[in-house]
């Protein structure tokens, strides 16, 4: 059971960091420099957070998983109680976090506890198809809500967030990670905690099924894009064509969904496989140790990492080598940080703030 924690532990350091250079990237506006580093960050973009949410459901599994099985109906409402705290307090963190970072993604997290506490019970194929009905949920809304009301996709701001209106539909449809469809990242990691990830015949199963999906939903959307551009009679503009047809965040439609899913398997397989390898490894104890440590390092990007960042004035002004310059830095401060501080505590200390409070 340690290799299996650890292994994901990993994962998760991976995604933070991942985060981190997206976010780094956005608010220094690297949008010029070397083309290859340009293409290596466009890497992380909507598959970080996803594998972060990912990683989320996997572990309300993983705190469910004793309990489930005990027939007191008790033990399973406590989990439940405990969940919903927890999605309180994400929520209500979330929106005073979005007063300094609007792509803010812990009051998105609230709601997708909710949707994770009143699926708890599920069976594995009933997880399975609730993901499915989540995410082909948003093409549905897509047909009747306009996806771009409220944006300025210029200066990636949002009109009237904080009416009832705007916070309904940024949270729930046209934010940064709706819930509807990024909640199907949290109820299909909830599924695949279930799965004997630490058995090398699933670990292989997984990782090829991940891996010819991504290929096939990647080529396949790929040949439609140069398809349709190509043939000016379709009627669709260029901008249409990459709207409707592209595997990238914004929109998620079902392709990016499903791609973003097989990418994140394809990393936390490896991890789990990785770690099991090499659990003598001291680069994957620090790293494991880091990604103990996700969420005090979430909010510490935010406000020590951008904080210095505007302080030296860099913000809109970078070029991608300074950005990810800048987030390699954070992420091996972050490396040294929590390795010193799990010397001296069990958890981090916004997570020690966060068990607190909902205990």
């Amino acid at each position: 059971m340690n290799n299996r924690i650890e292994g994901f532990d990993v994962a998760r350091a991976l995604a933070i960091f991942g985060m981190i250079i997206v976010n780094f990237k956005i608010v220094m506006g690297a949008d010029h420099g070397n083309t290859a580093l340009m293409t290596f960050s466009s890497l992380f973009e909507g598959r970080a957070s996803a594998l972060f949410v990912i990683l989320a459901g996997m572990g309300i599994t993983f705190l469910t998983k004793n309990k489930q099985h005990r027939s007191s109906h008790l033990e399973k409402l406590r989990v439940q109680v405990s969940l919903f705290k927890r999605a309180i307090l994400l929520i209500g963190l979330g929106y005073l976090f979005t007063l300094i970072w609007p792509a803010d993604i812990l009051h998105f997290y609230g709601f997708y506890f909710f949707i994770g506490l009143i699926s708890i019970n599920l069976s594995d194929k009933n997880l399975l198809r609730l993901t499915i009905a989540i995410i082909l949920t948003f093409p549905l809304l897509m047909g009747v809500v306009d996806y771009e009301y409220g944006w300025n996709w210029e200066t990636l701001s949002y009109q009237n967030f904080w009416t009832l209106d705007g916070i309904l539909r940024h949270q729930f449809f046209n934010g940064f990670h709706p819930v509807f469809p990024w909640s199907a990242f949290l109820v299909f990691g909830m599924w695949l905690a279930r799965q004997n990830l630490l058995e090398r015949a699933t670990q292989k199963s997984i990782f090829t099924t991940s891996l010819l999906t991504l290929v096939v939903i990647e080529s396949a959307f790929y040949g439609l894009r140069v398809f349709a551009i190509d043939n000016s009679e379709i009627g669709l503009l260029k901008e249409e064509v990459i709207f409707l047809f592209s595997t990238a965040i914004i929109p998620p439609l079902p392709q990016y969904m499903i791609s973003a899913i097989c990418s994140s398997m394809l990393i936390i397989i490896a991890c789990v496989y990785i770690y099991q390898k090499n659990q003598q490894s001291h680069l994957l104890k620090y790293l494991a140790k880091t990604g103990q440590l996700s969420l005090s390092i979430y909010i510490a990007h935010v406000i020590v990492g951008m904080g210095i960042i505007e302080y030296l004035g860099l913000f809109d002004t970078s070029s991608i080598e300074v950005a990810l310059l800048s987030a390699f830095g954070f992420c091996i401060a972050s490396i040294v940080f929590s390795n010193t501080w799990l010397t001296f505590f069990k958890s981090g200390p916004f997570e020690m703030l966060f068990k607190k409070a909902v205990s």
